[in-house]
């Protein structure tokens, strides 16, 4: 009886077959995953320009400067500069931009309607806002209130918001 050395052509035509299958549906989920990394990131410096705001507005308020002219200048204000570091993916600011003005995958100011703009770079896992443009536009929302029981004091702050301008989706 003679032992037999290594693979008979089957085995390896169905191990190579099994290598395929696995490897296509890897590479099917890749640019998925992509998109995920793409929005972590997105959400990162989002988070980070929130917790600016809240920090320029800390700063008004130990100056005594938190008044309606002084919040009226964050609102319109680039949120970029609130920054110590600006991230790498900053590409300017643009007056009326469109989404072509920048590449996929970077922010932008944009001069008109004083938004930040995020431009989407993985579009295929995005779904588009109103105007059906692969971007998302963020705005700072400052909120008052009339104070309770004076009337007469006027009003005072509620909130202030690094916020979508619209609600964007990423699908999962």
């Amino acid at each position: 009886m003679m032992k037999q050395r290594g693979f008979t052509l089957i085995e390896l035509i169905v191990v190579i077959v099994i290598i395929v299958v696995l490897a296509g549906l890897f590479l099917e989920r890749v640019p998925f995953y992509q998109a995920q990394a793409e929005k972590a990131a997105m959400q990162q410096v989002e988070g980070a320009l929130q917790s600016a705001l809240v920090l320029r507005y800390g700063a008004l308020m130990t100056r005594g400067a938190a008044n309606e002219k002084e919040l009226s200048i964050l609102v319109t204000d680039n949120p970029i500069t609130w920054l110590q570091k600006m991230p790498p993916n900053y590409k300017g600011e643009y007056y009326d931009p469109s989404p072509r003005s920048v590449a996929p995958g970077n922010w932008m100011f944009d001069l008109k309607s004083r938004e930040m703009i995020y431009v989407v770079d993985h579009a295929d896992y995005f779904k588009a806002g109103k105007d059906g443009q692969p971007w998302i536009r963020f705005h700072v929302h400052v909120d008052y209130e009339k104070m309770l029981g004076r009337p007469e004091a006027g009003k005072e702050l509620v909130s202030t918001l690094f916020e979508p301008t619209e609600p964007y989706h990423w699908i999962e």
